[in-house]
């Protein structure tokens, strides 16, 4: 199919402009992706992800994902990237997470309005950003890995003391973060590596990096290996 970039169990469909799920895709590939690319189109519903039940890593970056957005229950998911999305809801999001995918380890949220960093907004400084990871681990209570940093013992500990306490508020300035949120994919902006952008070679979404910002275009999304923990 043109397109559709299949290697093993990975598949991509990136950069199609479609806004919903091709049905072709899980009717073909469905029964086998273990590993499934959407980034870089204009997806708003994911209902055609059904029939993809084995999937363990699920790449949605860039795309006009809102808060109404609803996932399958996938229970081998373990690796989640939602980033450069139109979320600004942080607790249903993580709630509806909870129930869907209970295996999720890796989660990232870089470039949402409900990801409060500078990314989204220069007003956002480190405590925002770390109040806002107390509260993801309060609520997701397996993940180890979130956007760009490991999650650590310490933060572990804090999350369950005074995480559900740590709610992050839907920003004041709905004009802001309406136009902050509606930014077109089309700028091509990923806190993904550069290598996973190879259709050929989309990997690069597991790697040891530490949280660092370096500006609106951060190339700083990177998970870490299981077998580098």
């Amino acid at each position: 199919m043109a397109g559709v970039v299949v290697n093993g169990a990975q598949v991509s469909y990136i950069s199609q402009d479609c806004e919903e799920i091709p049905e072709f895709l899980g009717r073909k590939y469905g029964h086998m992706a273990k590993r499934l690319d959407l980034s870089f189109n204009l997806l708003r519903s994911l209902e055609g992800l059904k029939t993809f039940s084995y999937l363990e890593e699920l790449i949605l970056d860039n795309n006009l994902l809102g808060n109404d957005l609803l996932l399958p229950r996938l229970p081998h998911l373990h690796t989640l990237t939602l980033n450069k999305n139109q979320i600004t809801e942080l607790e249903s999001l993580l709630d509806h997470l909870a129930e869907v995918v209970p295996s999720l380890q890796y989660l990232s949220l870089l470039g949402n309005m409900a990801c409060p960093n500078e990314l989204v907004s220069k007003e956002k400084d480190e405590d925002d950003y770390q109040r806002y990871r107390y509260f993801v681990l309060h609520k997701l209570t397996n993940l180890k890995f979130l956007d760009t940093r490991k999650v650590t013992k310490s933060e572990r500990e804090e999350a369950l003391v005074r995480g559900a306490f740590m709610k992050v508020v839907k920003p004041k300035d709905a004009k802001a973060s309406s136009d902050a949120a509606y930014m077109s994919p089309e700028m091509h902006y990923t806190p993904l590596p550069l290598g996973s952008r190879d259709l050929t070679n989309h990997r690069g979404v597991l790697g040891k990096c530490h949280y660092v910002y370096y500006g609106k275009h951060s190339e700083g999304n990177r998970f870490i290996r299981d077998d580098q923990l």
